[in-house]
């Protein structure tokens, strides 16, 4: 077993991380190291679940920061191991599936949390609880943090929780709701050459398509983060042969949408905008809630200044929405630019890795 030092360098640590190959359902490597790793920290407690592993400090603190971040990757690449380069600009970067999405976060977590656990409470500001998960990448069924939420929903518990998901160093508060759906539609098989004797199934969702190409999105702003909504065909299906009219057709949409609104708002929102009629068929595929940004609670604000101010909101949807539905503030924040992730030339500055943990370990130990 791959021994990890989370007293190294936090480079080092992302690139021991990255070559444990961890794809989803591949975990219990990567798991096993990070729990041997904690294991010899003193005074911690440390629990298992699946190829999930909690650890938490009990220093009486009257408040408790939770860092997460998942230990699973996209599908490997042959980009492992990991290797360095550099950029146009002659910036050092770090290579390798995950360095990115997102064990270069995995790793500033994990060593902040070893650095100022083993040197006891009055080096904290905060009580700790670290939490590397399982089956991020993959469907929510396997979300190691979803079943921490079903099953020890009080290991979640916190005043604020940081994801390590990449964003460029900088907070990235909330996230938007996304909520996806198909559209079907039926119709009555028939050669093309004689198309009256059938219905097309494709030609009855033009309407929605042009109810959905005509959308204008809203842009809200929440305590000073600006959220852009988007409703968008993302997958369209109707084909049998190419002198055949199809007696199936479907629409894959999805919405994205602020966290002002709630889930069955934004639902009853899109099916106003659908204005689905006759025959159309409308399932839900997905969906999500968002999370407010939080940025107003004070353990919350304490980071904010920690980090330079430097704050905005978060586009995609990431699992602060669990903590959100907690009643847990949480904010994404870890090096990299996630534009980068899940490519094959996945990469992220070294400076970031870097930053970010001088960052968080001056934020959590009060300095």
């Amino acid at each position: 077993m791959t021994e990890l030092l989370l007293f190294d360098d936090p480079v080092a640590l992302t690139a021991a991380l990255i070559d444990i190959e961890s794809p989803s359902h591949h975990e219990a490597e990567i798991a096993d190291a990070i729990e041997a790793a904690l294991r010899t920290l003193g005074g911690v407690e440390v629990i298992r679940s699946g190829n999930t592993v909690v650890a938490r400090t009990h220093f009486g603190h009257p408040q408790r920061v939770v860092l997460a971040g998942h230990v699973d990757t996209v599908p490997l690449a042959g980009n492992t191991p990991h290797h360095f380069g550099r950029g146009a600009d002659g910036e050092d970067l770090l290579f390798g599936c995950g360095s990115v999405d997102m064990k270069s976060g995995l790793a500033c977590y994990l060593s902040v949390f070893a650095r100022l656990a083993s040197r006891g409470g009055q080096a904290c500001a905060f009580d700790m609880t670290l939490i590397a998960y399982e089956g991020e990448e993959v469907a929510a069924r396997y979300n190691g943090l979803a079943h921490l939420e079903r099953d020890r929903p009080e290991l979640l518990a916190g005043d604020l929780a940081l994801l390590g998901e990449p964003s460029g160093g900088v907070i990235e508060a909330g996230c938007q709701g996304t909520i996806r759906v198909f559209v079907d539609a039926h119709g009555t098989r028939a050669h093309s050459a004689r198309s009256w004797l059938g219905e097309n199934a494709a030609h009855q969702l033009a309407p929605v398509l042009t109810r959905v190409a005509e959308y204008q999105p809203r842009t809200v702003t929440i305590a000073g983060c600006e959220y852009r909504e988007g409703l968008n065909v993302v997958g369209m299906e109707g084909f049998v042969a190419t002198n055949t009219i199809p007696d199936h057709a479907r629409l894959v949409i999805n919405f994205r949408f602020a966290p002002d609104r709630s889930l069955p708002e934004a639902k009853a929102h899109l099916e106003e905008v659908l204005a689905l009629a006759g025959p159309l068929e409308l399932t839900y595929d997905d969906a999500s809630p968002g999370a407010l940004p939080g940025l107003d609670d004070p353990v919350a604000a304490e980071l904010v200044r920690a980090v330079g101010g430097n704050f905005r909101a978060k586009f995609g949807w990431t699992d602060v929405a669990r903590f959100s539905s907690l009643g847990v503030p949480a904010v994404n924040f870890g090096p990299g630019d996630p534009g980068f992730a899940h490519k094959k030339d996945e990469q992220c500055p070294v400076s970031q890795i870097r930053g970010v943990h001088a960052q968080l370990l001056a934020y959590l130990s009060g300095e």
